[in-house]
């Protein structure tokens, strides 16, 4: 008998398994999804992709997604298969966007709960604050974080669109032992006609 109190709870909306984002097992297998390693991406119209890429390992350790005027960045990280990480990265977040001189409100939003976020833009961007949605979902021994900026951090309209988006991520957590918080391994998308 384990005592539930030390774990903390999966942070998602009731019908994830059923609107997304999916876990591998759950996903329309006859759909086109670009694979990229720890998440599949299903194409849209106007959906720009990025890979950010860690200069010294050569990793890919995000992906970028550019749509509706809005950018979301994505990262998938194993969990634990009893409990979940989004409670516990919410105050790691709101921790770093307040040091970082930022401020930071937690809410309830379409995904459940979310950080929104004033973070300080880059330096060669000026002084001024700029809006992020911090989001995340617990699903089967995964977690997904999502980073929503641009028109979506504001806009109800554009918001739905990435929130859409967001959900129709499938996550890929393949067999292999993973440390909880490990991020799952991302790939570069096979490139058509290539083996």
């Amino acid at each position: 008998m384990t005592d539930n109190n030390a774990t903390p709870s999966k942070s998602a909306p009731d019908d994830r398994a059923t609107t997304g984002p999916f876990d591998d097992s759950e996903a329309n297998p006859v759909r086109p999804y670009i694979d990229l390693g720890g998440i599949k991406i299903l194409p849209r119209e106007g959906l720009n992709l990025r890979l950010e890429v860690e200069e010294q390992t050569k990793r890919i350790v995000a992906v970028g997604l550019d749509y509706a005027d809005s950018s979301l960045q994505v990262q998938p990280f194993a969990a634990p298969r009893s409990g979940g990480l989004w409670d516990e990265t919410r105050v790691q977040l709101r921790d770093q966007v307040q040091a970082q001189g930022g401020r930071v409100e937690e809410r309830e939003g379409p995904l459940g709960k979310e950080l929104l976020a004033e973070v300080p833009a880059a330096a060669s961007e000026g002084s001024e604050l700029r809006l992020a949605r911090f989001i995340g979902i617990d699903g089967p021994r995964w977690f997904l974080r999502g980073v929503i900026g641009g028109a979506a951090a504001s806009d109800l309209d554009a918001a739905a669109k990435v929130e859409d988006l967001f959900r129709s991520i499938v996550v890929v957590r393949g067999g292999a032992p993973m440390p909880p918080r490990d991020l799952i391994p991302l790939k570069m998308p096979a490139t058509p006609g290539s083996a």
